[in-house]
């Protein structure tokens, strides 16, 4: 890999897989934990644009820096690590422009989540939305962690 490429990807991929990690298992675990649920949602709800546009701009970061290497493409493990990128990118597109704008339009039908009844249509639509939302979020960061090691492993 070029040098200046691959020490770009490599801070790509630590933004990406450091970041996302801060954001889900360290500021959102705090807010919940010291706000209300209505009150953490709102303030969490409020981040998200300028968190999903963070997953955006370093996943892409990582996906121009493989193809300016020149090796995104050189060989098998080279094109499964691009290829893997550009899934996340995908993942990352659809939970920003996607997924995220539909729980929020959902969100709004639910008077409040502290009081709703499980059993209401919106909450339960939120709550599974939410479940995949998570989901997702946790396969960008382990596919980052893979690449990070992946790279290391085998400059792929």
């Amino acid at each position: 890999m070029h040098p200046i490429a691959s020490a770009i990807y490599r801070l790509a991929l630590a933004l990406w897989v450091g970041g996302m990690s801060v954001f889900t298992f360290v500021v959102t675990p705090v807010i919940f934990r010291t706000q209300t649920r209505d009150s953490a949602g709102k303030i969490v709800g409020a981040l998200f644009p300028v968190y999903f546009r963070f997953c955006l701009l370093v996943t892409a970061a990582a996906l121009v820096a493989r193809v300016a290497s020149g090796r995104a493409f050189t060989g098998a493990r080279q094109l499964a690590g691009t290829l893997l990128v550009v899934f996340c990118l995908g993942i990352v597109s659809y939970h920003a422009f996607g997924l995220a704008p539909r729980m929020a339009t959902v969100r709004e039908t639910v008077v409040s989540l502290e009081t709703a009844p499980k059993e209401d249509p919106a909450r339960r639509e939120f709550s599974r939305l939410h479940g995949i939302s998570m989901t997702l979020n946790l396969v960008v960061i382990l596919a980052g962690a893979a690449l990070i090691l992946w790279h290391e492993t085998f400059l792929g």
